[in-house]
């Protein structure tokens, strides 16, 4: 499952992102110059405000235009991002969609370690008892806050985060046919039921695959090994219930891992600087544009590659 879905995520991303690279022609070495002269307000009206402008464009021009200097302080101007297409900065909003996406990822990875603790805790035990009473809260609140980090990630190529996206409703769909068809006629929670009838694993194992694909993203863009690991540690754990090949000593190490993976993986987040979980926003922008002003983009940036030759 993981490394069918690794691949998927993994080649149409390298695929496109390649393929503009090389249809714009542009080295490393001289796109800072380029791009700072192809991007200018003059010469793309595409990007001007007006009263045909659209929010997304006033939005372009914003991240790609740093405003004039009302200060004389240095520090006080943003940090400016040479990227593939353009200059960019970060704004407020950015910020905020960062912290709330490696929000969504604490709360997914909290509510995780409380409900997998269980399996290491004795049986009559009064917190053991307590999760078990309130696992179907604790999947809930993990799956909702996995949700919004799918919502709020940052992936060049869209039907791959969409793909991703799909992948989580469905694993909700599932979730929800298992417990109102399956689980409530029984008298049994969601997860008890889950993991005492293994078939179950079929309907809730999207949203888990959704997860996978979102550490595999990290591991992908980042090199962390906690989390390239995780996209093998996690369908272990599920398929090898499914399955049956896994035993209860095998399960609980395959589970433990999971855990310390995920702990490390989250807590690493926080170290990360902002920029990175924005990935390069010149991308995104330009992929918000019309195809005839894309086309423009390309024109320009191959123009003034060829000038820069010519030098």
């Amino acid at each position: 499952m993981s490394m069918s879905m690794a691949s998927v995520i993994a080649l149409p991303a390298i695929t496109k992102l390649y393929g503009q690279s090389q249809a714009i022609g542009v080295h490393q070495r001289s796109v800072r110059g380029v791009l700072r002269t192809v991007f200018s307000l003059n010469g793309f009206p595409c990007l001007r405000k007006g009263k045909g402008s659209s929010g997304r464009r006033g939005t372009f021009q914003k991240i790609l235009y740093l405003p004039r200097a009302v200060s004389n302080d240095p520090a006080s101007a943003p940090e400016v991002f040479q990227g593939m297409y353009g200059p960019w900065s970060i704004d407020s909003n950015d910020v905020r969609e960062v912290l709330l996406y490696r929000g969504g990822l604490v709360t997914t990875a909290v509510t995780f370690l409380i409900a997998a603790s269980r399996a290491f805790l004795p049986g009559d035990n009064a917190l053991s008892s307590f999760i078990g009473q309130n696992f179907d809260v604790l999947y809930a609140v993990g799956a909702g806050g996995l949700g919004l980090s799918l919502f709020l990630i940052h992936i060049y190529v869209t039907p791959i985060k969409r793909m991703l996206q799909l992948l989580w409703g469905a694993g909700v769909l599932g979730s929800v046919l298992v417990a109102l068809k399956f689980a409530a006629p029984e008298d049994e929670g969601l997860v008890n039921f889950v993991i005492e009838n293994r078939w179950a694993i079929w309907l809730v194992g999207p949203l888990f695959a959704s997860l996978t694909g979102l550490v595999f993203k990290e591991g992908l863009c980042y090199g962390k090994l906690e989390a390239a690991l995780l996209v093998f540690v996690i369908p272990a754990v599920l398929l090898g219930h499914l399955s049956g090949l896994t035993d209860n000593r095998a399960e609980s190490l395959l589970l433990f891992a999971w855990m310390a993976l995920y702990s490390i993986f989250t807590a690493r987040k926080f170290s990360q600087p902002i920029k990175d979980d924005l990935g390069d926003k010149s991308i995104f922008m330009f992929n918000a544009l019309s195809e005839e002003e894309k086309q423009r983009v390309l024109e320009k940036l191959e123009a003034n590659r060829m000038l820069n030759e010519q030098q």
